[in-house]
């Protein structure tokens, strides 16, 4: 049988299966044997590659991309696989819409084309579902590396302690586990690898850790307290593959951050735009409270957001919460609303902003277009000095709607908006004059 054989087999026994059965016996008896059929006809490619896997809530791809960054500079032949996309030397493939972890037979097929490049560093970002659909079945892990745990994806782990021992899954089984020692999941994490064999290596700004800005000295162009953890974790992940200090500092100074991420949109304005990919209420609470510190007296900050749909209800109005409590003003709106009414989404948000003590039409908005909200931020409320950022889509192509995938892009929907504000306004002078 060829490839797409077993694939339709698969796919087909996983489509039955689906809707009769537990998420846990679907990962056994349907997952399970995918991904070792998966790496069985690819021939486990990962086999004599250094592989580190970085997981966490936030900022997994951040990470990954400076781990990438410091070993190519170190004259590593490494690739990185990651929510943005697959990148093997000068090439970069597409993942798929929505997925960090990419299928079993894609990721596979991407690793072999790794492998026979002679690629000997591996740099993968890995999800909760990824571990615990055993996508990643058959990789081996000399390292892996933890961000941070919020609440997340509890429409699938249905718990918080659910999605912590699926994290735990990378830890334990790689070589050296490195872990944030200021995030609250530390200890949970210490405990549970204490029963494993894994070296545990630490790194911190507020305790006390074998990696810390003050142990470590380092620069970086990147914005914020939580890219100062992702250049931890990466400096961390580094060190231990025995890459000199002076090539880390200089590849972390150099990086110039992911696209999607806190990435400024210029094009003339009197005010900042920033897109990003901030979809949790840490991440949203990171982003808002970095830019309200760092925006100019007497402006005003103004969010974009929304929040998926068929995907954790709970964190809704926590995130209206965020918004009203640092933001000025906030402009809900869709985000991969899947089958979902938009509507109700913001409702479920709105009430959380009411809570922070936000008014409709005052202090919040709105707007269930995605595009005619960025429209109204930068059109109608944006004013001189502000800065707006949207928030939820950050790199991604595309907008879920029912079960489709729509063409969408954050950043060409905020470019266009700028350039209408701007032939509004000159239209207005050529009447005035």
């Amino acid at each position: 049988m060829n490839i797409s054989g077993i694939k339709s087999v698969t796919s087909k026994f996983g489509g039955k299966l689906r809707s009769l059965v537990p998420q846990k016996i679907k990962n056994y008896a349907v997952h399970l044997p995918r991904a070792f059929l998966a790496a069985l006809f690819y021939r486990f490619p990962a086999q004599k590659m250094t592989v580190i896997g970085v997981t966490g809530t936030d900022g997994k791809t951040t990470t990954v991309s400076l781990i990438y960054q410091i070993l190519n500079q170190a004259g590593k032949k490494t690739a990185m696989i990651s929510t943005v996309s697959a990148v093997i030397g000068k090439e970069e493939i597409d993942t798929g819409f929505h997925v960090t972890t990419p299928n079993p037979w894609k990721l596979q097929e991407i690793v072999r084309k790794m492998a026979d490049s002679k690629i000997k560093y591996l740099v993968l970002e890995v999800t909760s579902h990824g571990l615990d659909q055993f996508r990643l079945w058959g990789i081996p892990f000399e390292i892996g590396v933890l961000t941070n745990v919020t609440r997340e994806h509890l429409d699938y782990h249905k718990t918080y302690e659910n999605y912590l021992a699926t994290k735990a899954k990378l830890l334990c089984s790689a070589q050296v586990a490195i872990l944030n020692k200021d995030d609250q999941s530390y200890n949970f994490f210490k405990l549970k690898i204490g029963d494993w064999f894994s070296k545990v290596i630490t790194y911190g700004i507020k305790s006390e850790a074998d990696f810390t800005p003050k142990k470590f000295k380092f620069e970086t162009r990147l914005p914020g307290v939580y890219n100062q953890y992702n250049c931890l974790a990466a400096i961390a992940a580094a060190s231990q593959l025995k890459i000199p200090q002076k090539t880390i500092k200089a590849a972390v100074l150099s990086f110039e951050g992911v696209v999607g991420r806190m990435q400024e949109i210029k094009e003339g304005q009197d005010f900042q735009v920033f897109i990003d990919f901030a979809h949790t209420p840490n991440a949203l609470e990171q982003v808002l409270g970095f830019l309200k510190s760092f925006k100019p007296a007497n402006s005003r900050l103004i969010v974009v957001f929304g929040a998926a749909g068929l995907r954790d209800t709970q964190k809704r109005p926590l995130m209206g919460e965020i918004a009203t409590k640092l933001a000025d003003l906030a402009v809900l709106t869709a985000e991969d609303p899947r089958t979902e009414k938009v509507e109700e989404i913001i409702n479920q948000i709105s009430g959380g902003c009411q809570k922070a003590g936000g008014k409709e039409n005052e202090t919040f908005y709105r707007q269930t277009d995605r595009r005619e909200a960025i429209n109204f931020a930068i059109q109608k409320l944006a004013r001189k000095g502000d800065l707006v950022v949207v928030c939820g889509k950050g790199h991604e192509k595309s907008m879920c709607f029912g079960q489709v995938e729509s063409p969408w892009s954050d950043e060409k929907a905020v470019r266009t908006a700028l350039e209408e504000r701007k032939t509004s306004q000159r239209r207005q002078n050529e009447i005035v004059f």
